[in-house]
């Protein structure tokens, strides 16, 4: 069994909303008896599947996805390492929507048992879950906004300051940037944009010195600038420190 340390990343995004007793911990760690591995491409979940179960992304990224009738793709959300996949999954009797390996994927698979045993024996620890998964749903309601009113340059500074915050939360980087493994695909199809669009705005947003996506690798070269062009503000997120201690 995996011992979850009160500085492990899990633990550390787990602890944004609330302090975790030795007992969560305990908990938590059981969540990891299952691990499984993804390559890139693999379905982890797919729309419609019954009785799914929900995973703990422990390395890799992954993205929730729906398919439209005519082949298009709509990217709802990226998933960095220790988001939970699938919540929604264990209580619905289907899964609402598909989730896809960006990369090499090591995940623990987590069953409706487990969650429900959280529920029962350790309530600040299902707390947290509950706040993990209300703060995926803002961040839905943020990426609707991002589609529907903001402009082609501001959603990718947007994008790409909520993804470098997610994972300065979890040590995974920092105010100058972070590894990012998305293609400009990826970025298309969770912007509303062409792959020909995206091409134009990075290097954009490039020549005027506020962010270069160059070989997978995000840096902030103005991070004041980026926000007042996005509008981006880290309230929605949620990770200034426990309100329950």
């Amino acid at each position: 069994m995996m011992l979850m340390t009160k500085d492990s990343p899990l633990t550390r995004k787990l602890s944004a909303f609330v302090t975790l007793s030795d007992v969560d911990l305990e908990t938590l760690a059981r969540f990891h008896g299952r691990r499984r591995t993804f390559l890139p491409g693999d379905e982890l979940i797919h729309e419609g599947q019954p009785n799914a179960s929900a995973l703990i992304l422990a390395e890799g990224w992954a993205l929730s996805y729906k398919m439209l009738p005519d082949g298009e793709r709509q990217i709802v959300d990226f998933q960095i390492p220790d988001d939970f996949l699938g919540l929604r999954s264990i209580l619905f009797r289907t899964a609402d929507h598909s989730i896809e390996a960006a990369t090499r994927i090591e995940a623990s698979e987590v069953l409706a048992s487990d969650i429900f045993d959280a529920f029962a024996h350790a309530p600040r620890l299902a707390t947290a879950v509950l706040w993990a998964a209300s703060r995926d749903e803002e961040m839905v309601v943020e990426h609707l906004v991002n589609i529907g009113r903001r402009t082609a340059a501001e959603r990718m500074a947007h994008l790409l300051l909520e993804l470098g915050a997610r994972l300065m939360l979890v040590g995974l980087g920092d105010k100058t940037g972070f590894a990012c493994p998305l293609t400009q695909y990826h970025l298309a199809d969770a912007l509303g944009l062409s792959a020909v669009h995206v091409n134009s705005v990075l290097p954009h947003l490039r020549d005027r010195g506020l962010v270069t996506l160059q070989k997978g690798q995000v840096t902030f070269d103005d991070m004041d600038r980026l926000r007042e062009l996005a509008g981006f503000n880290t309230a929605y997120l949620d990770q200034d420190g426990p309100l329950l201690r």
